[in-house]
């Protein structure tokens, strides 16, 4: 037979033993035979606790951490989430690390607030006023948003809130008046068609490791963080597979790293690329690059970072007189070209790494011509033309 008392009993014992182990201060005994330790207290920092014996003060330990542990801090329940999620493998380090920043950003002050003491309207007034606050686009109050609504999920589930969390979204007074837009010209966001020839032209006659891989992504489209992941074996004549994607995290020291992870950004990035046939010879020329190396994109015994090629890009532009534009702004262009080319749009999700042919042309589709091409083609329209 099981005495359940006595199993109920060592598991009161562990959950003591653990609740005392974390007392992140002392407990001593004291000349005058009184046993000591300290709190945690708002308003002082810490507070000196007095019993008469050991037991008592650990009482008054473990009575204070059980009330911290019934009623939370937001934070405490928006770092539970995301280290959670982490440990789970539902989300990378880079997700992890980015959650955190949002949330730094936007609850550094409200997030010491105990979270069964807020009620929906708290919530609510709180997102509308970060929007001002922060002078937020419509992207950055998303992933607020998506932040916001992970931690109080889970906040539901452990029932520290009774409200639905749902409608905390919903009753939200903001419109698309109230985000900041930002405006971009079309040749800041892609390269115009004056502008291709000239630095296609200048990768090509200058064709070292790092060119060469920025060559690769006007050619096919590949994203930065996929281009500095690919090994030899990833080539076969003109096509590519990409199945793997740079990503960046913070280390126990607080470090950035940089490391590759073996999947692209979504289930649709992976993929096989293709390579036009004129330029079947780039396969050949990166895979000499570092032939002994387990990446190709190598210097100095180090795989090549994002940030890396970034930097050679800028001076490249820097160099041919053409306004500075990251390597996703080559990824626009590739988007932008297809589209304007006609391409089946079943071929272009498949070369982009998209889920559907909207993402492409709502986010990449930017208009290439430049100012003088774009009058000439409107002046030649017989009906704005002087009658002679």
């Amino acid at each position: 037979m099981i005495d359940m008392s006595y199993v109920q009993k060592q598991i009161e014992m562990k959950k003591r033993e653990e609740i005392l182990s974390k007392h992140p201060y002392k407990i001593w005994k004291g000349k005058d035979n009184k046993w000591y330790t300290y709190l945690p207290n708002k308003e002082n920092g810490r507070i000196l606790k007095k019993k008469i014996s050991r037991e008592a003060i650990e009482n008054d330990v473990i009575k204070y951490w059980e009330s911290e542990l019934e009623d939370p801090t937001i934070t405490e329940v928006f770092e539970e989430w995301n280290d959670r999620r982490l440990e789970l493998k539902q989300i990378s380090n880079a997700t992890h690390l980015r959650n955190t920043q949002i949330f730094n950003r936007h609850y550094s002050e409200f997030g010491n607030r105990r979270i069964k003491s807020l009620g929906i309207n708290e919530f609510e007034e709180f997102l509308e006023e970060q929007i001002p606050s922060h002078n937020l686009t419509a992207k950055a109050f998303s992933n607020l948003k998506t932040v916001t609504k992970g931690f109080l999920k889970r906040a539901k589930k452990r029932k520290l809130i009774s409200f639905n969390v749902e409608e905390i979204f919903k009753d939200i007074d903001i419109s698309e008046i109230n985000f900041r837009k930002v405006i971009k010209e079309d040749y800041e966001e892609v390269f115009s068609e004056e502008e291709i020839p000239i630095i296609i032209n200048y990768l090509r006659d200058n064709p070292d490791m790092m060119n060469l891989g920025i060559l690769l992504m006007f050619m096919t489209g590949i994203r930065v963080g996929e281009m500095v992941g690919l090994k030899h074996d990833d080539f076969e004549g003109n096509i590519f597979k990409i199945r793997r994607t740079e990503t960046r995290f913070k280390n126990e020291t607080g470090e950035y790293i940089r490391t590759i992870k073996e999947f692209p950004k979504s289930q649709a990035g992976v993929r096989t690329a293709i390579i036009p046939r004129d330029y079947e010879w780039l396969s050949r020329s990166i895979k000499l690059q570092n032939p002994f190396c387990e990446y190709i994109f190598v210097k100095n015994g180090e795989r090549i970072s994002t940030q890396a090629v970034r930097a050679r890009l800028w001076r490249i532009c820097k160099k041919l007189g053409i306004y500075n534009k990251s390597p996703h702004k080559i990824r626009k262009t590739y988007g932008s070209i297809l589209l304007d080319n006609h391409i089946d749009n079943k071929v272009i999700i498949d070369q982009m790494g998209h889920t559907d042919i909207l993402c492409t042309e709502e986010h990449y589709h930017r208009n290439r011509k430049s100012i003088d091409v774009k009058s000439q083609l409107i002046s030649s329209i017989p009906e704005f033309q002087t009658a002679k």
